[in-house]
């Protein structure tokens, strides 16, 4: 039987709001416990979404609005569907995919910092590096070697600063020039997403080139994504572009988790003075026109290209800095958006298999 005070506890997260949700406690299902025992008051929260940093904190306040004794966080990553007829990536929950349209707006930059801040956030995180003509990945995370091979079919991924890696950049020359057609650059991509033994991923985030060609629709079509994040600068040149990568993924029934701005905002670190040197929330009017969730604006700033340069991007060079707080903060709101989606059930229904009677 229920005691006065857990129903008031109980009444009290029906009507308290998870930030990160932007649902109350109860209403987003993650109030796994409310308990008293010998008259101190336990509350159990089980996040659905990687927010590490935010635990003690969630704990306080609830603490203090319920007048619990104890309030313990903690969280759980589940699979979300994937497009109809395929099944998700053996080892991988979650695949993410980021893309632009168009080159030159910080795409990488952007998957490599939201992977490394999913990461910090207490998940299990990969990143692919699709870009077989241009690999980024090896220099942006620091990472060097080839990657080993136990029975010479599959491959295990490198792992720089806690997240699991591949890239065609592993296997040539870094000066190699990748001189292929279409399909053998999209064969490429499936080898290295299905022959990497992606080791127990709460997320894989896929860094995708620009364009909506081959590689892109091969991902769309044939690889199992559970959402697609768009990367712009606020300038219409890059806008035009990005809209594309939004068609394509809306025609092939691939979510969409939300849209990014890159680049939004210049500050001069000397004089403080701040210039919206590509124009000023143009992400922002394309997500309202094509009902994306917009998901923030995130700075044009020396210090996230030279630690990106220097295998140290800004979520692991200054993990408590203003910039790594933002990529945080997207990174929980990418997580929270992947939540939204339809779980995956897949697994829970038995296989079944017909023989012939003798």
């Amino acid at each position: 039987m229920t005691t006065p005070r857990e129903q008031a506890a109980l009444d009290q997260l029906a009507t308290l709001i998870d930030p990160g949700t932007g649902q109350s406690w109860s209403a987003s299902k993650q109030v796994k416990g409310v308990h008293e025992r010998a008259g101190r008051l336990q509350v159990d929260i089980e996040l659905s979404y990687p927010a590490a940093s935010q635990h003690a904190g969630i704990a306080s306040e609830l603490k203090q609005a319920l007048g619990a004794d104890e309030v313990h966080v903690t969280q759980r990553i589940v699979a979300h569907a994937v497009q109809r007829g395929l099944q998700p990536l053996p080892g991988v929950k979650n695949l993410i995919a980021v893309a632009s349209g168009k080159g030159g707006v910080g795409k990488s930059t952007t998957a490599a910092n939201l992977a490394l801040a999913l990461h910090a956030e207490g998940a299990r995180v990969g990143l692919l590096d699709a870009d077989i003509y241009g690999p980024s990945v090896p220099m942006m995370m620091g990472a060097h070697g080839r990657p080993e091979s136990a029975d010479g079919k599959t491959m295990s991924p490198l792992v720089s600063h806690g997240v699991q890696l591949m890239s065609i950049g592993f296997l040539v020359d870094e000066d190699q020039a990748m001189v292929w057609r279409g399909p053998m650059a999209t064969g490429a991509l499936e080898q290295l997403l299905r022959q990497t033994n992606w080791d127990d991923l709460d997320y894989l985030v896929v860094d995708l080139p620009p364009g909506t060609g081959d590689i892109q629709l091969t991902l769309a079509q044939r690889v199992p994504v559970t959402g697609a994040l768009i990367v712009s600068t606020p300038q219409d040149i890059a806008l035009i572009d990005a809209k594309k990568a939004v068609r394509m993924f809306e025609k092939v029934g691939v979510p969409m988790l939300g849209l990014v701005e890159n680049m939004a905002v210049y500050c001069c670190p000397n004089c403080g003075h701040t210039e919206h040197i590509f124009g000023a929330d143009g992400g922002k009017a394309m997500a309202e026109q094509f009902g994306l969730a917009y998901l923030g604006a995130l700075p044009l700033q020396r210090s996230i290209r030279e630690q990106s340069d220097a295998g140290t991007p800004p979520v692991v060079a200054e993990p408590e800095g203003a910039i790594a707080g933002l990529y945080k903060a997207l990174a929980r709101q990418v997580a929270v958006a992947v939540g939204r989606l339809g779980k995956d059930y897949s697994a829970k229904f038995p296989t079944i298999t017909i023989s012939k009677s003798t």
